[in-house]
C-alpha cells in the first residue's frame, strides 16, 4: 500500500506559477527553488527542435531539456560524482555504460574504483541516460534524459556495459538510491527514496508526498497505443511533458489542472522537442522473444484460451492488446475502476483519471515484474490473479498454455 509521508502534502490546489509542493523538502520544492528564477539557455544536452525520429533519438539519449537546473544547481550531483561515484558504485546502481562510443579496452585501462574514470565516461558521453559537462578534470554540470529509465545495454562487454538497447526498460536501474546521493536532500526524504529498489520510480511522490513507487515501463511497442500512461492521464507527449518538466526538472511548460499543476518557464525548451521525441519512440519496435524461448504448440493453445474461456481478449484486444482507444472519441481513453479487474486503487486515486487503462501487452518475457505496482513476480502469477478474480476454473494445463501465449507477444 501506498505510504504518505506528510498527510497534508497530498491535498490538491492550484500552482499557479510553480509546481504543487508537497510539504517537507521534496523534488517540487526543489524545483521550485530555481525554476522560476533562472532563465536556461541550451546547454550540452539539449537538443534542437525537431520533428522527425533522427531528431528524436539525439533528444531520447541526450536531450537534457535543461534540467541541469535540478540536478546541479540544486541536487549537486556535480559534486557528489567526482567524489563518490566510481564506475563500479555507478554500475552497482543499475547505471549502464554504452561501450559503442569507448576507445578498444578503455575500462581495463581505466580504474573501475576512481570516480575520476566516471568523470571520464561522462566526457565521452558513455553513461546510458547521463549527459555531464567536463572541463579540464573538472566535472562542471549534470544532466538526465529520457534514456536513463527507457534505456538498457546488451551487456555485450560486462554486466551493464554494451550496446545500447533504446525503449528497454532499465529495470536494475535505483533511481531512488541515486537521488538520495544529493547532499541537499535531508534525511527523511532520502530514506523515502531509498527505499524503492531497483526498477521503480514514483512519478507522483515530488506532487503528492506520498510513497507508491511503479514499475519502469518499456518506452518500445507505443505505435497504436494513444494513451499509454498506466492511468491514461494523456497522449504519450503530455507524459513525455510531465516526465521532463515535473520529474527531470527541465526548464519547460506543464499545466494540467486536475493535478493542481502549472508551471511557466521560459524559455521553454521542452515543449519544441516533443513531436520528435514521440517520432522516435513510435519507431521502436518491441523486441520478439528470444529463439527457443517459447513452445510454439502450447502458445497456439494458449491464444485460443485468450480470446475465449479465459476472457483476456475483451480488453486486451490484438494487435496493440488494449481497449484503451476504445473510448467514445479519439480524445477520450477507455479506462476501467481498480475493482474492475482487482487492483490496488492506490496509484490510481493518485492520478488525473482516478482509473487504469488495460495494459498493451508488448514482450512481456522480456520486462517481469508485472502489473503498474509489481505484484506479478512472474507470468504465471498475472493468469493466477486473473483465474482468482473472474472465477475462471482454468486448469494447471491452461494456465501454463498461457503463459506462453503471453511469453510469444
Amino acid at each position: 500500500m501506498s505510504k504518505r509521508i506528510d498527510s497534508a502534502s497530498a491535498t490538491r490546489k492550484p500552482a499557479g506559477r510553480r509546481v504543487l509542493a508537497a510539504s517537507g523538502f521534496t523534488l517540487p520544492a526543489l524545483v521550485a527553488a530555481v525554476a522560476f528564477t533562472l532563465s536556461a539557455t541550451p546547454a550540452l544536452g539539449d537538443a534542437q527542435p525537431g520533428g522527425n525520429r533522427h531528431e528524436g533519438q539525439y533528444i531520447f539519449r541526450f536531450g537534457t531539456f535543461g534540467d541541469q537546473q535540478l540536478w546541479t544547481t540544486v541536487l549537486r550531483m556535480h559534486e557528489v560524482i567526482p567524489a563518490a561515484v566510481s564506475p563500479a558504485t555507478a554500475l552497482a546502481v543499475g547505471l549502464k555504460v554504452d561501450a559503442t562510443v569507448l576507445p578498444r579496452n578503455f575500462l581495463a585501462k581505466h580504474d573501475l574504483n576512481d570516480p575520476r574514470t566516471t568523470v571520464e565516461l561522462l566526457r565521452r558521453n558513455a553513461v546510458v541516460g547521463v549527459v555531464g559537462k567536463v572541463k579540464g578534470r573538472r566535472l562542471t554540470s549534470v544532466g538526465i534524459t529520457c534514456a536513463l529509465c527507457h534505456s538498457t545495454v546488451d551487456n555485450s562487454v560486462a554486466p551493464g556495459v554494451g550496446k545500447r538497447l533504446d525503449g528497454w526498460p532499465n529495470l536494475d536501474l535505483n533511481p531512488g538510491a541515486i537521488i538520495a546521493l544529493s547532499p541537499a536532500l535531508p534525511a527523511e526524504v532520502k530514506a523515502v527514496y531509498n527505499s524503492w529498489g531497483p526498477g521503480r520510480y514514483d512519478p507522483r511522490f515530488n506532487i503528492d508526498g506520498i510513497n507508491g513507487p511503479l514499475v519502469i515501463p518499456p518506452a518500445y511497442g507505443l505505435a497504436g497505443v494513444p494513451f499509454e500512461t498506466v492511468t491514461g492521464d494523456g497522449p504519450i507527449s503530455y507524459w513525455n511533458n510531465y516526465v521532463a518538466v515535473t520529474q527531470m526538472g527541465g526548464h519547460g511548460n506543464f499545466s494540467d489542472p486536475r493535478l493542481g499543476i502549472a508551471i511557466e518557464q521560459t524559455p521553454d525548451l521542452v515543449t519544441p522537442k516533443l513531436p520528435a521525441l514521440l517520432a522516435y519512440q513510435l519507431s521502436l519496435p518491441a523486441p520478439r522473444p528470444p529463439e527457443g524461448s517459447v513452445n510454439a504448440a502450447a502458445a497456439q493453445r494458449g491464444e485460443v484460451l485468450f480470446n475465449g474461456v479465459a476472457r483476456c481478449g475483451t480488453c486486451h484486444i490484438a494487435p496493440t492488446y488494449t481497449d484503451v482507444q476504445n473510448g467514445p472519441d479519439a480524445d477520450t481513453p477507455l479506462l476501467h475502476d481498480a475493482a474492475e479487474t482487482g487492483m490496488d486503487a492506490g496509484y490510481a486515486l493518485r492520478s488525473a483519471s482516478g482509473k487504469y487503462r488495460s495494459t498493451p501487452l508488448r514482450a512481456l518475457w522480456q520486462h517481469p515484474p508485472y502489473f503498474h505496482d509489481g505484484s506479478a513476480a512472474t507470468l504465471a502469477d498475472v493468469v493466477g490473479h486473473y483465474d482468482t478474480h473472474f472465477a475462471l476454473g482454468l486448469t494447471p494445463e491452461q494456465k501454463a498454455d498461457l503463459v506462453e501465449f503471453l511469453k510469444s507477444l
